[in-house]
């Protein structure tokens, strides 16, 4: 019995030594060390020796377990290690090659110019106004002079929802809505940018939904030369410091007076070209002095406080500061427009 337990440890270890995998070695552990092992089948014996030679058998026998037991784990030590060192070496990266670029997106033409023009006026001391795109036909007409039946409402037939609630035509309804919130009371200097909607047909120049940036100025002594100055440094620091303006009479519901201010064609510099239809001006934007009714409507005193107002379209402006003939391109998300106003390219 000695004898064969010993043998068994041999055979044993020269099977551990011969492994070369895991399951192999787990194989092994089985069949040595196993309830149905040869080593279990020795000790059944056990009960044919005396007295004497039991304990004897039975420290060998659970000796011999002990050294198979230990070079298995040992063994299986060793086969982890090099199985990680494989799995490391197969997964390496070689930090020495170049990197693959990640495009990244860019801002949207409209947006940027958006962003430029916000800028711009709050370095001058506006704030920025936001409000609602569905807005009520009070706040879209009625506060801005315009009572229902006025025949200025012809030239902004929008969408209506109902009778009274349509999708706002410009931002004005915010001019409105910040006077009556200061209840007549302090100035104001704000500029609001959003979308505005307009029953239009589509073409190069027009579309039925657009952005649109308008400001307002309310105080005392508030005058025309004001808004001169202000839309002069306008022009000056979107289009260029050569750029020079001209404002002309027009007519508007809500300001009194009302003018259209152009600047000169950069193009041409004022000599005419087919950009500005050989006049050396184009049109940019309306504005003038905040009618009177418009203030008394909102709460203010008109003989105490006068203010002006202006609107401008940012995809206009966009349009003759990049050069762009139509202004479809800016909705149609044509990977190859976007791409000209690209930062990272």
């Amino acid at each position: 019995m000695e004898q064969r337990l010993v043998e068994l440890q041999q055979e044993a270890l020269e099977g551990i030594k011969k492994a070369t995998d895991l399951k192999e070695l787990n194989d092994i552990r089985v069949s040595y060390l196993g309830k149905k092992g040869p080593i279990t089948e020795v000790l059944k014996g056990m009960g044919k020796l005396s007295a004497e030679e039991r304990p004897k058998m039975g420290a060998l026998a659970n000796e011999v377990r002990d050294v198979i037991a230990k070079a298995i784990e040992e063994k299986q030590a060793v086969m982890e290690e090099e199985e990680v060192a494989k799995k490391l070496a197969s997964e390496t990266i070689d930090v020495t090659l170049p990197g693959r670029p990640v495009k990244t997106g860019n801002h949207h033409p409209l947006t940027r110019i958006i962003e430029e023009i916000e800028d711009l006026f709050i370095g001058m001391g506006y704030t920025i106004a936001e409000g609602p795109e569905v807005e009520s036909d009070y706040y879209n007409f009625e506060a801005l002079n315009l009572p229902k039946g006025h025949p200025s409402r012809d030239m902004q037939d929008s969408f209506y929802i109902t009778e009274e609630i349509l999708l706002r035509t410009h931002t004005s309804p915010m001019q409105a809505r910040t006077m009556e919130k200061k209840e007549g009371k302090g100035p104001i200097k704000i500029i609001c940018p959003g979308k505005v909607y307009r029953r239009d047909n589509d073409d190069a120049t027009h579309s039925h939904q657009f952005m649109q940036i308008e400001g307002l100025v309310v105080g005392e002594n508030i005058q025309m030369s004001d808004l001169k100055g202000t839309l002069d440094v306008f022009a000056k620091k979107i289009f260029g410091e050569d750029r020079e303006i001209r404002l002309r009479p027009s007519f508007f519901p809500f300001t009194e007076p009302s003018v259209e201010m152009d600047i000169s064609c950069k193009i041409c510099n004022g000599k005419g070209c087919s950009v500005c239809k050989g006049t050396g001006w184009i049109e940019i934007l309306g504005a003038g002095m905040v009618h009177p009714n418009v203030l008394e409507m909102a709460g203010y005193d008109s003989k105490k406080y006068t203010g002006f107002a202006f609107g401008m379209g940012p995809e206009r402006i966009a349009m003759l500061k990049y050069g762009v003939d139509d202004i479809r391109h800016y909705y149609t998300n044509d990977v190859r427009f976007l791409k000209q106003f690209s930062i990272h390219e």
